[in-house]
């Protein structure tokens, strides 16, 4: 009777033990999970909080405007955005033990950089399309002897779990790219580094593509560009920065050795739909891509006018010192070059061949002199009609 009792007493805490621990669910096509299951690794312990993509329409309506926009079903615009704003820009880098991971500025940031996916219309600018896999930072990246940069991965770029990234194209498009010089890469203030984006063709053609997405104990880990070299690059040491649960939604919080993001896990409901929302026909009339925001109600015209100017003096200030480091760059390559040989036919060809590089960047820079220009006209002229309009 007393190994009867026992071996029943065995059989249940077996049971117990088996109900206590994480199981991995694959992901279905469309990012989701088959059915709700957890990706992350068996010895963390986390309060986890249950949603489903009905709470991503309330949190996110009074931030943005919802519209119903074919293929991709409801997607998300974000509302009063700073001038000329792209996808992970407002925040910073911070290595963690998921890799690269975006700490955003934004209150409302738990959500769009850590799930789903970013695209972009001419009529609107960037939405956002809801997913439900937790992820660090769905971006690819791109690097070179100066630059470095990343790029939101686009809606139909899939995560499945046993051949991470599936569909990526083997370069996503020019204006997705954002690009910085490399040095500036750890800086808390990214947004105050960010090149125009009339520079993106030029840097993409010096740059090398890397989309490194995976899954690894559980994790969805975003290890990008290898840390040693941002080491290397930015001159200081880049501690290793422990992921922990917030308790609620809000803004990411980074703290000494320890960055809280708000990770509930999400399940996909589709019966679910924001309480407002536009059409994609009102939605066009409406919603413009232009990166001028509205004016602030407590902003003065001039004052608006003024933030606008200094911006887009940034612009130029960061398009005219990268432009020159590359001039220096290849000069000194060839300085170089020509060090190594001896005849001297063999250095008027190495400076034969730089006369060719030399016109060929400066005509690339003088196009992209040309299209900024042209941009700073354009908004000259919506600012001076946004602000009649205000004055009204």
């Amino acid at each position: 009777m007393f190994k009867k009792s026992y071996l029943w007493v065995m059989i249940i805490v077996l049971i117990a033990a088996a109900a206590g621990c994480l199981i991995y669910v694959p992901y279905d096509d469309q990012g989701g999970s088959r059915r709700p299951g957890r990706t992350y690794d068996q010895e963390e312990t986390r309060d986890y909080h249950d949603v489903d993509t009905s709470y991503f329409y309330e949190y996110l309506s009074p931030h943005g405007s919802w519209v119903y926009l074919r293929p991709y079903g409801y997607v998300w615009i974000p509302r009063n955005m700073p001038y000329r704003w792209r996808p992970y820009t407002q925040g910073r880098w911070t290595w963690t033990d998921y890799g690269w991971t975006w700490t955003s500025n934004f209150e409302w940031g738990w959500i769009p950089f850590h799930y789903g996916r970013w695209g972009w219309e001419r009529d609107f600018g960037w939405f956002w399309v809801p997913g439900t896999v937790w992820g660090p930072a769905w971006v690819a990246w791109r690097w070179g002897d100066m630059y470095m940069g990343w790029a939101p991965l686009p809606p139909d770029v899939e995560f499945m779990a046993d051949v991470g990234i599936h569909g990526l194209p083997y370069d996503l498009p020019s204006n997705y790219w954002v690009f910085l010089e490399d040095r500036y890469f750890q800086n808390s203030y990214l947004d105050r580094y960010i090149l125009p984006h009339e520079r993106n063709l030029t840097i993409i053609n010096i740059t090398q593509l890397k989309a490194d997405i995976s899954l690894k104990n559980r994790r969805v880990v975003n290890e990008g560009i290898d840390i040693d070299q941002i080491r290397r690059v930015t001159m200081h040491d880049v501690p290793k920065v422990r992921l922990q649960d917030a308790d609620g939604p809000g803004r990411d919080r980074l703290q000494a050795d320890e960055l809280r993001i708000y990770r509930p896990t999400v399940t996909k409901n589709d019966s679910a739909k924001p309480k407002k929302y536009l059409e994609e026909s009102d939605a066009r009339g409406r919603i413009s891509s232009i990166g001028l925001r509205e004016p602030d109600d407590k902003l003065l015209p001039e004052e608006f006018e003024s933030r606008i100017r200094r911006e887009q003096d940034r612009e130029t200030r960061l398009l005219d010192e990268t432009q020159q480091k590359e001039m220096t760059g290849l000069k000194r390559k060839l300085d170089e070059q020509k060090a190594k040989v001896s005849s001297e036919s063999e250095k008027q060809k190495i400076e034969k061949e730089y006369q060719v590089k030399s016109e060929n960047m400066k005509k690339q820079h003088d196009e992209e002199k040309s299209g900024l220009t042209k941009r700073h006209q354009a908004e000259e002229k919506e600012l001076k009609g946004k602000i009649k309009k205000k004055d009204k």
